[in-house]
């Protein structure tokens, strides 16, 4: 019993251990039958350890069990969460072990247990979650999608900068009948359910700049043939082209970091092209990184040396050069 996870960065199929863990897969199956993960994001990336999804709300503290989506759709009262399925012979051994997040009990009285959220495991024997957390499938398909979800650069919350979704859920098999009143909608969401700042999946991280001066920028770096703003984001214009290895990736920023600030301190190394700071569309707050460009590769490359761990208005920067993996036509990661 299986079903493929359409993600941002590629196809990942679980087989399901319905006959182990059937309440667990009946919960799994029928959210996915309403749509529920659509659009979710990988909220928790933890290089070498996991990827959680399927809180609506992508902070850790949402999400709810097929039952009281039921329930809540109804008017009517639910448990939150149902009782975990622990199998003493599913232990978190392999990479792409799948998992239902177990939620502790709350303050209130709010008993704990397992909701919609889930993770899949990036490493091998990470033992430190058996018992803990409820295996209930594995990946057997979309290896190579874990290991690009494994490279994603994050923030120290482990958010990754630029979204990662589940674009679509494709149930393949489901054995399980229909609960009452579980309702399909008639169609598939288009908006994700979380209040985002970071870069969506399909964004232009330069795309702040005013409309006249965002158009001048794209001919600009059209003329140059280098695609800057689409390699930074993974949207290769064909699979071979050849990525910029002058461009910096700042973060840990003081909000109150300012453009010119960066671009006055970088200055140093070489002739910078452009520097800007990431900022909320809606605010205009500090996303609190940064793109600088210069103008020749040996520059960033001593500013990557010279600049890392520096203290920059009371904050300890971090400093990348952005790559491009020869193995990886899809997107761009920062090593």
């Amino acid at each position: 019993m299986s079903v493929l996870l359409e993600t941002s960065l590629g196809d990942i199929v679980i087989d399901l251990e319905v006959d182990a863990c059937p309440k667990t897969c009946e919960n799994f199956l029928k959210l996915c039958k309403v749509y529920y993960y659509n659009l979710h994001a990988f909220f928790n990336v933890s290089k070498d350890f996991l990827a959680q999804a399927g809180d609506p709300t992508a902070t850790g503290t949402g999400g709810e069990s097929v039952w009281s989506h039921i329930s809540s759709k109804q008017g009517t009262q639910a448990p939150r969460y149902f009782n975990p399925e622990f199998v003493p012979r599913f232990k978190h051994k392999e990479k792409g072990t799948v998992s239902m997040a177990v939620a502790p009990a709350l303050e209130d009285g709010t008993k704990g247990g397992c909701g919609s959220q889930f993770f899949i495991t990036l490493a091998d024997n990470i033992d430190y979650l058996d018992g803990k957390h409820a295996v209930f499938g594995h990946v057997v398909e979309g290896l190579d999608t874990l290991d690009k979800l494994n490279e994603v650069f994050t923030d120290q919350e482990g958010r990754p900068f630029k979204d990662v979704r589940v674009r679509h859920v494709e149930i393949l098999d489901d054995p399980f009948p229909d609960p009452e009143g579980l309702v399909v909608p008639e169609s598939i969401p288009t908006q994700p359910p979380d209040n985002s700042t970071r870069i969506a999946e399909d964004e232009d991280p330069l795309a702040t700049l005013p409309e006249e001066e965002a158009e001048a920028e794209r001919r600009k770096k059209a003329a140059q043939a280098s695609a800057l703003t689409l390699e930074m984001v993974g949207d290769l214009p064909f699979a071979n082209v050849r990525p910029p290895e002058n461009v910096l990736f700042v973060c840990k920023l003081n909000q109150v970091t300012r453009d010119e600030d960066l671009e006055l301190i970088f200055s140093r190394f070489g002739t910078i092209m452009s520097c800007q700071v990431i900022r909320d569309k809606r605010t205009g707050d500090s996303l609190q990184y940064a793109f600088i460009e210069f103008d020749k590769r040996e520059d960033a490359e001593q500013a990557y040396f010279k600049m890392q761990n520096v203290l920059v208005d009371d904050r300890r920067i971090w400093v990348d050069l952005w790559v491009f993996r020869p193995s990886d036509t899809s997107m761009l990661t920062a090593r």
